[in-house]
């Protein structure tokens, strides 16, 4: 905190001198940068501005008219204040000061006893030197606490709040479409610290060095450097201007240089907003989720449209020829941006993120209801289009789950669209856009169960005939099972010539021990081949 001219006055040495403001007393808030003693008439080329001068008023004499000009240009030179000492031994001066100070948007005081102005200067300046010691200090301890977040590679979220808890204010972090990706609130709720944010936001323009903008007068600094700056921290509580905007400056300075060296650390890792989207998702998913007002706030904050409603789909990815971890995280990076891209290009907004390795969760904001089916169509459809022209195609499965009127409610319903769609990725091709629960019937009870000792004893002991066998063996069982057991039909559809079928269904009922005219067997043996299909293709078999 800068030493003012209100302190000054406060000092038992100034007030030995009985001071009176004659003028200024609005500006007495103005910080002293120095102490300057000084009999000469003009000091214009003395003084740099900041500093209180000391004077006994022989500079002007017994003139008004003289001591008008000598406050004026004290005033141009950027004099903070003047103290006048003239005892009550020298009414005309008294009166020539008062006179000239008539007026003047100058802070001057008049002493009406005389003081060691020596006393006044050692006190001042001990003061001074003190804060400015202080301020160094500060600078220090801020220096270290962000070079240590910096050199043990610590989150951005990490470094807002450690922000926030310096500053004793809420600061947020948003990216360069205004997005809120982390934030600590402090002591303000998260509703009110981001309600209408972006609208709030764009008012505020972000500028090429730390101060303040709009007419909230949010205090910000730009994150990142030059051409490549990709955000900006923001203060927007904090009263504008004195000392506290610039130890606040300071702060948010070195906590910009912070999440800049962060994410030249992270470069390759999903952006800042996306990470931000997967926090809330998880924080939703999580049994003791917070309450819907403050998540719909953080929601809208990362661009999601208040909505009547919230849709939870899920997109599964089909694990190709391999299964690294690294090519599946590639793929979901691959699938958000394209699907980012489809939900600018179509005008809605949902949040999105992986949810697990080869998932991909999303809560998408329903303008109404009734637009539910033709608003999935559209997506899924244009999704389709662009990950199969794609440099690298995608191949996806869209799981649906229950719109719901609350984000909360909606994303527990992300685990119920990870099972479909997990379980329609085993289907054979359709053409169908997306899947609900009614869609995948057994193969969704049976994909529920895969885990489940008792199914896999029960699939083990149908299939155990063909335990041994290459695989040819099950492949026929499964179409003629998928065939109804018809056996004309099969042999029409070119699979096999009639008499050739004919004789491998003959050898695979004595090797399987069941007759495959009984319905009964049929059904216990499509089941057993559903159930071990589902966990090979997941990896389980």
């Amino acid at each position: 905190m800068s030493l003012t001219l209100e302190d000054v006055l406060a000092l038992d040495v100034v007030r030995a001198g009985e001071p009176e403001v004659l003028a200024g007393a609005g500006a007495l808030d103005r910080p002293v940068r120095w102490v300057h003693v000084a009999e000469l008439p003009s000091l214009t080329d003395l003084l740099e501005g900041g500093e209180l001068v000391l004077t006994t008023g022989l500079a002007f004499g017994e003139s008004g008219t003289a001591a008008a000009d000598y406050l004026d240009g004290l005033g141009r030179a950027g004099a903070a204040g003047v103290l006048v000492e003239i005892p009550g031994t020298r009414p005309a001066a008294a009166a020539a000061l008062a006179e000239g100070a008539r007026g003047s948007s100058l802070p001057v005081i008049r002493l009406h006893r005389q003081i060691r102005f020596v006393e006044v200067t050692e006190v001042v300046h001990r003061r001074i030197v003190a804060q400015q010691l202080e301020q160094v200090e500060k600078a220090r301890q801020v220096h270290e606490v962000f070079t240590l977040l910096s050199l043990q590679s610590a989150g951005v979220q990490e470094i807002v709040d450690r922000a926030a808890q310096l500053l004793g204010t809420p600061v947020v972090l948003e990216d360069t479409a205004h997005l809120v990706v982390a934030f600590a609130a402090a002591a303000v709720p998260a509703q009110d610290l981001l309600q209408d944010w972006q609208r709030r936001s764009r008012a505020a323009r972000a500028t090429a060095e730390t101060g303040t903008a709009g007419d909230e007068c949010w205090l910000q600094t730009p994150v990142g450097q030059g051409s490549q700056r990709w955000g900006r921290l923001v203060a927007p509580c904090l009263p504008p201007g004195g000392a506290v905007e610039a130890e606040a400056a300071m702060v948010l300075e070195r906590a910009g240089q912070a999440l800049s060296i962060n994410r030249l650390a992270e470069r390759d890792q999903a952006g800042l907003a996306q990470q931000a989207q997967a926090g809330l998702i998880h924080e939703l998913r999580a049994p003791l989720a917070r309450d819907d007002a403050a998540a719909l706030a953080r929601a809208v904050a990362l661009g999601l449209a208040p909505s009547p409603a919230y849709l939870p789909l899920v997109l599964q990815l089909a694990a190709g020829s391999g299964t690294d971890p690294m090519s599946l995280q590639r793929k979901e990076r691959a699938l958000l941006e394209v699907l980012g891209a489809v939900l600018a290009a179509s005008r809605n907004t949902a949040l999105a993120a992986a949810l697990q390795t080869g998932q991909v969760a999303v809560l998408l904001a329903l303008p109404a209801r009734m637009l539910e089916d033709g608003l999935l169509e559209r997506i899924c459809g244009d999704l389709a289009a662009r990950t199969a022209a794609a440099d690298e195609p995608l191949d996806w499965t869209a799981g649906v789950g229950r719109a719901a009127a609350s984000l909360a409610a909606a994303a527990a319903g992300l685990d119920e669209a990870a099972h479909v769609a997990q379980t329609a990725a085993t289907l054979p091709r359709s053409g169908r856009r997306y899947y609900r629960s009614t869609d995948v019937r057994l193969r969704g009870l049976l994909s529920l169960l895969r885990e489940d000792p008792r199914a896999v004893s029960f699939a083990e002991a149908e299939l155990h005939g063909l335990a041994d066998g290459d695989g040819a063996d099950l492949d026929l069982l499964e179409r003629f099972l998928e065939s109804g057991g018809n056996k004309t039909a099969l042999a029409r559809s070119g699979y096999l010539s009639r008499p050739t079928l004919y004789a491998r269904l003959q050898r695979l009922q004595a090797r399987l021990g069941v007759s495959l005219d009984d319905a009964e067997s049929r059904t216990s043996l499509h089941v057993a081949v559903l159930l071990h299909r589902l966990r090979q293709r997941q990896g389980l078999g």
